[in-house]
């Protein structure tokens, strides 16, 4: 990671210039003024997905997820539990593949739920099915160590 770290916000998805020693200190938004690390997972859309995958630099561990799957359901408190954790080192975020079918196909996303990590816009890491929150940690610092 360079001195200077883009993060995208959360809420209005803008790009933030961030020194990297400062990602720990609650910084806010540039633009929206809402903190840019809040320990929740951060819900995406069509339009938000690129911005958060592709501008932000940290790895985002996307949950690709539907409201009818049990798994994901039962998946999702250990979700929110790992992002507490994880931030502001790891962004987590999920996206309905419902509603964004295209993104879902776009991954070829055969069985859900399923995590992916991604860095400067590529995918470096994918896990499929429901893990508790010790898990989805260790499995996000495994997935982005080194990046």
């Amino acid at each position: 990671m360079s001195d200077v770290s883009h993060i995208v916000c959360p809420h209005c998805f803008a790009n933030n210039r961030l020194p990297s020693d400062r990602l720990g200190s609650s910084p806010s938004c540039g633009k929206c003024k809402k903190p840019l690390f809040t320990g929740q997972v951060a819900t995406l859309s069509a339009n938000s997905f690129q911005a958060m995958i592709e501008r932000n630099e940290i790895p985002v561990i996307v949950d690709f997820w539907a409201p009818w799957c049990g798994p994901c359901k039962s998946m999702a408190p250990a979700f929110e539990q790992a992002a507490k954790v994880l931030e502001p080192n790891v962004r987590l975020a999920k996206i309905n593949i419902d509603s964004e079918q295209a993104i879902a196909n776009r991954f070829n996303i055969q069985s859900i739920p399923t995590m992916a990590c991604f860095y400067q816009g590529k995918e470096v890491a994918r896990q499929s099915g429901a893990m508790d929150t010790a898990s989805i940690v260790r499995w996000a610092r495994s997935a982005s160590e080194g990046l």
